[in-house]
């Protein structure tokens, strides 16, 4: 358990689901973790968890759609421990607006994208210094299969996500000659709030995935050394479900 030792991680939207079981893995792997999420009481948790196991964690209340905050945050996590080596950008606001196509507003779109790609090119664009002097960066974006599928009734969140994938395959080239890797991950999972109208699973293997289990361990492989030779891709830890959207 020691793929990550030596190593200084930021994770975004760490305070639950995806973000909180990758956080808990990093640390247990022997990084560095910054515990960043907008509620201080699931910062609080999560660290303490982590520092419970023997772990080492920091935690940082953060609002990801406040650009001052965001790079403020990442500042300190660099002082505080020397440097950063792995970016993970996974935040999403639950409250961010879904809409039919036809009954989408601009303002609904841009809340959208405020939280995701715009937040994950700030991070991106703060974290970039760190991750190159580190000469083993890795970046993981959260997408998801929502975009990829044209998931019904969630046109600004599936735009927002597309984007998402295109900044990571820019960075991706872009960065490369800075021993940068930029990666895409697009889950299928059980982090939905309860008050989400979410269909039942159809994928091949018919269950969403475990943020522990399934989710969590595939982060840690685009954020260690076996994934050297990989990026701008896109991994798909969804049960299946790419199947039914290949083309």
């Amino acid at each position: 358990m020691s793929r990550l030792t030596g190593k200084v991680a930021i994770v975004t939207g760490a305070g639950r689901g995806i973000g909180r079981a990758t956080a808990k893995l990093f640390a247990a792997e022997g990084a560095k973790v910054a515990v960043l999420s907008l509620t201080p009481a699931n910062v609080d948790a999560v660290v303490a968890s982590i520092t419970a196991t023997g772990g080492t964690a920091v935690g940082i209340p953060c609002d990801i759609g406040n650009a001052e905050q965001l790079k403020a945050a990442i500042e300190k996590v660099a002082s505080l421990y020397g440097g950063i080596d792995i970016l993970v950008n996974n935040a999403f606001d639950p409250s961010a607006p879904f809409s039919s196509i036809l009954d989408l507003s601009a303002e609904q779109l841009q809340r959208n994208f405020d939280l995701g790609p715009v937040a994950y090119l700030r991070a991106m664009q703060a974290a970039y210094p760190h991750l190159k002097k580190s000469g083993e960066g890795r970046i993981i974006n959260f997408g998801s299969m929502a975009g990829v599928v044209g998931l019904a009734g969630y046109g600004p969140y599936n735009m927002a996500k597309e984007a998402v994938r295109a900044l990571t395959r820019t960075a991706a080239r872009e960065w490369a000659a800075d021993k940068i890797t930029v990666n895409n991950v697009l889950p299928v999972a059980e982090t939905w709030g309860p008050e989400a109208n979410v269909p039942a699973p159809t994928n091949p293997l018919g269950r969403y995935g475990s943020p522990e289990e399934d989710i969590a361990p595939v982060v840690l492989f685009l954020a260690s050394k076996d994934s050297q030779f990989i990026t701008g891709s896109s991994l798909t830890p969804d049960g299946g479900s790419i199947i039914d959207s290949a083309r």
